[in-house]
């Protein structure tokens, strides 16, 4: 079916009719074998994934939202602890930090990255938080429970700058869980070791999302926690299969986490174009940002130690919501990525933020705007898109002129 929209923010057929003969041949291999759950189709997704994210485990979850919690669970985080993330993200983040018990606790992020800033990082800890004399660690004083993790967002495809976040950690005796569900592929330039490490390499462990409109996407629901603890991967391996180490023996009471072996196959066969994918999602995003030089329009900043693979791009503005609704008049879908930061949530409104808590984030949320992004993306697309833009400002200025 092709879309409704002249450009859609995103086209999954296209991929998916690139593929379709060896989709297809995954369905009549998974009918045929009866293996539904687990197998050797979850065994040979996992082993590729893990060498495209240079560690050396990936354990098959059921989703993003799982890969998190498992990952946060199978570290040791827990009830009556403190988690350190951002509110420019998606809620899922902070489910599977309060899933696990824990609490969600929030830090600004960069203004010009858009992920957590590792110097309102060091703020809250040394002025939010206090030490314990005998360990170290560090309390929270808004809400008097141990500190125990951070999970840094890498947000839009772009990584953390997970050096100074990293050092932070190993001064304050801190869990490092990346949030890695829109960086499939992404990489970070580290000084301190001085080379570039993949996304979901760097923290204890990681969470990726393959929901179908990822990078590396599934046909369905599907995650992974990545790691190179082997301890860590075993115990979400566990957890995942309610807390059995073999069938009906069970350790611990766990959940039903585990990735079908359907959306593991669907996963391998898209794994080897993933690359290619990626660089055209760059290529895109080089031409967006040679369509919109001059335009009334921020592009999106790649700082020098990441290595982005654009999930999303976005781009800030004046008048967001009048832009929104002009660009969808041209046929032209975007999205917000996201319209209310998370401490302004009515989910969350018992933790007792406020607005002005987070300037940049709020900010932020006020004039992002999803472009339409995907490796398909024809530069002929990208320029209705930008010259929408420009029509738009352009009216305005003329409508101001009238006026005067």
């Amino acid at each position: 079916m092709s879309s409704p929209w002249k450009v859609p923010l995103v086209d999954l057929a296209s991929s998916h009719r690139e593929l379709e003969d060896e989709l297809v041949g995954v369905f009549r291999s998974a009918l045929a074998s009866a293996r539904f759950i687990g197998g050797p189709m979850v065994d040979d997704f996992e082993r590729d994934f893990a060498a495209l994210c240079h560690v050396r485990y990936c354990v098959g979850v059921a989703s993003g939202t799982d890969a998190l919690r498992l990952a946060l669970h199978a570290a040791g985080v827990g009830p009556g602890e403190s988690v350190i993330t951002v509110p420019n993200t998606f809620i899922a983040t902070t489910e599977a930090i309060s899933q696990v018990g824990a609490r969600p606790e929030f830090v600004d992020i960069d203004a010009a990255t858009y992920t957590m800033d590792p110097e309102k990082l060091r703020a809250y800890l040394e002025g939010q938080c206090r030490r314990e004399g005998s360990t170290g660690r560090v309390t929270s004083k808004r809400t008097s429970r141990p500190v125990t993790a951070v999970v840094p967002v890498h947000l839009y495809g772009q990584m953390a700058d997970m050096d100074p976040i990293l050092e932070l950690a190993r001064e304050y005796s801190l869990i490092v869980i990346e949030d890695a569900c829109q960086a499939h592929g992404a990489e970070y330039f580290s000084a301190k070791s001085g080379r570039w490490l993949k996304a979901g390499s760097i923290g204890k462990a990681a969470a990726f999302s393959f929901y179908p409109g990822k990078n590396l996407g599934a046909c369905g629901e599907a995650g992974a926690v990545t790691t190179n603890d082997p301890e860590l991967a075993q115990r979400v391996r566990i957890i995942r299969d309610h807390g059995q180490n073999k069938k009906y023996h069970h350790l611990i009471e766990g959940y039903n986490g585990r990735l079908d072996a359907l959306q593991a196959a669907i996963l391998r066969i898209k794994l080897p174009h993933l690359k290619q994918w990626n660089e055209k999602r760059r290529n895109v995003a080089e031409i967006y940002n040679e369509l919109l030089k001059g335009a009334q329009v921020k592009t999106p900043i790649e700082p020098r130690w990441s290595q982005g693979i654009y999930h999303l791009y976005v781009v800030r503005l004046e008048r967001r919501d009048e832009v929104q609704k002009y660009l969808a008049q041209r046929d032209i879908q975007t999205g917000l990525h996201y319209p209310v930061p998370l401490h302004l949530q009515e989910a969350y409104l018992n933790m007792g933020y406020h607005e002005g808590d987070f300037p940049v984030t709020e900010q932020l949320a006020r004039e992002i705007l999803s472009l339409p992004m995907y490796p398909q993306l024809e530069r002929a697309q990208q320029t209705a898109v930008a010259d929408a833009l420009q029509q738009f400002y352009d009216a305005e200025v003329v409508g101001r002129r009238v006026l005067q």
